[in-house]
């Protein structure tokens, strides 16, 4: 029996079940409501969080009336849609961890994966404000097996590397296989004390393992941040976090087409070079103060400060325009390259290479690590990764030696074989397969343990020591064509900066091939 059948009471029955406007209102303000966010009171909630990371008045939301037909799941406990960051244009995915704690459900997804798909035709950069409990268990088949559950979440970011930026403000817990959208994007900012990421839980990592262990020592913020290095930095509140994503934006375009938007001129934060660098080449220094020194005022945005910190990469501006920092830092383990550092400036040259940010190599290296333990590591393997991304990052290069450089750090710091832009000396530089008296040590061993006498041993250490200096001292650098300029320290911001300009009009080769094989 059709509608136009029914008796008249069952008709009236019918009209009466039907929403009207007003309902639809009712269920938008709840949507709208969210949850409690009382039982959290040291978090900011979710839309509070939005107004923080949105130009005010900006945010367009979608799919805010998810699961409004049902009790307790206003907006699915997601929020997506586009707003303005200082103008621009930006999606976002916001986890409300006041909805089943931020828990995925089969709408959750969905909402997840429109947006992205979204970001992807329109070539959106991508904020994730995440604060989610995982796969919502009351709905396995909505949000884990199907061509749109998370897996698909998960390809859509990964078909988005490095075709628009995507940063993760991590405000809670990011589990089991949520913890891969944090892992997926270019940078990962963790409030301390909520954040964390881990694919088992303590309880159950008890139960697999027998390991007794807590949330953060396995999973949290600092841990990230300098041990794993899944984190590139701990905040102590929810809005400096994205406060940090809205900062790192101004520093990369909107997408891989274009170079990031230049800045107006600012003079270095300090200007005198004297003791800035040591003489001896064993004596340790900072180099943030080399930095410093170079770029302009306030502008170095240092990626993974407290993770392999024997290397130091970062954003910049120089003369307003966007640079890339890789630096050996000699205060740390003498600079020395570690599977760790290796892996860090792996991912920064990468990301650089992505959104055409120059990239300025500073060299103080005395080379890789070695011994038994960091073999067994996949030292290897992991410098390789390094050389390769280092080989095949198409921007505008530029090597700086400021100390020494020795053996493949040299090579894995941009030596000239690897087509710099042009290869930089301070005055103060030495270039070689290693320092002058591991040479000497290296090549007369058995004649330096046959002499008995310890004046005629250190003299002839002293004169093969000359010998080697002469070898690959400055002078022959510079004749040779290995070094292109020696600078002095003064005039090396404006040495970077006009051959940067001479390199404006560089182009990226096409049709060569799919990409590399990596050496993971």
């Amino acid at each position: 029996m059709t509608t136009l059948d029914a008796e008249p009471a069952v008709v009236d029955a019918v009209v009466d079940a039907a929403p009207t406007a007003e309902d639809v209102a009712r269920a938008a303000q709840t949507a709208l409501r969210g949850g409690d966010p009382a039982r959290w009171p040291d978090k900011l909630p979710v839309r509070d969080r939005l107004a923080v990371l949105f130009d005010t008045g900006s945010f367009v939301e979608d799919g805010l009336l998810a699961r409004a037909t049902e009790d307790g799941l206003p907006a699915d406990g997601v929020i997506t849609g586009v707003g303005r960051v200082e103008g621009r244009p930006v999606a976002v995915i916001a986890h409300d961890f006041t909805v089943k704690a931020g828990s995925w459900g089969e709408l959750t997804c969905e909402k997840q994966i429109r947006i992205l798909e979204r970001a992807d035709r329109d070539l959106l950069p991508v904020v994730y404000l995440v604060d989610s409990a995982g796969g919502r268990l009351t709905d396995q088949m909505g949000f884990f097996p199907g061509r749109r559950g998370a897996s698909a979440i998960f390809r859509l970011q990964v078909k988005l590397s490095g075709r628009v930026p995507q940063l993760c403000c991590l405000h809670g817990p990011s589990a089991a296989g949520g913890a891969y959208m944090p892992a997926f994007c270019d940078w990962v900012g963790m409030v301390d004390g909520n954040a964390s990421m881990y694919l088992a839980s303590p309880r159950v990592a008890e139960k697999v393992t027998g390991e007794r262990t807590t949330l953060e020592e396995m999973g949290g913020a600092m841990m990230h941040a300098t041990v794993s290095g899944c984190g590139d930095e701990v905040f102590d509140e929810d809005w400096q976090a994205i406060a940090a994503a809205r900062l790192l934006l101004t520093y990369l375009p909107d997408d891989f087409r274009s170079p990031p938007a230049a800045a107006p001129s600012v003079a270095p934060e300090v200007t005198g070079w004297d003791g800035v660098i040591p003489g001896d080449p064993n004596t340790g220094y900072d180099v943030r103060g080399v930095v410093d020194r170079l770029v302009d005022a306030g502008t170095f945005f240092e990626i993974k400060a407290r993770w392999a910190q024997e290397m130091v990469v970062g954003f910049a501006r120089l003369e307003g325009r966007v640079i890339g920092i890789v630096a050996n830092q000699p205060a740390v383990r003498s600079g020395a390259i570690f599977v760790d550092s290796a892996d860090k400036a792996t991912r920064f040259i990468s990301m650089c290479d992505a959104f055409n940010v120059p990239l300025v190599f500073l060299q103080d290296v005395p080379g890789f690590m070695v011994g038994v333990d960091v073999e067994r590591q996949g030292i290897i393997r992991h410098g390789a990764k390094l050389i390769a991304a280092m080989s095949s990052a198409e921007v505008p290069k530029y090597s700086v030696v400021l100390r020494k450089a020795y053996a493949a750090g040299f090579y894995a710091m941009c030596a000239p074989g690897f087509e710099p832009r042009a290869t930089l000396a301070l005055p103060t530089a030495t270039i070689g397969p290693m320092s002058a008296p591991a040479s000497v040590n290296a090549v007369y061993a058995n004649k330096i343990e046959a002499i008995t006498d310890p004046d005629e041993r250190a003299a002839f250490v002293a004169a093969r020591t000359v010998e080697q200096q002469r070898d690959i001292n400055l002078l022959r650098m510079g004749s040779d064509l290995v070094v292109d300029a020696v600078v002095q320290p003064e005039r090396l911001r404006a040495e970077l900066v006009a051959r940067m300009v001479d390199a404006d009009r560089w182009s990226r080769e096409t049709g060569r091939r799919h990409h590399l094989i990596s050496p993971v």
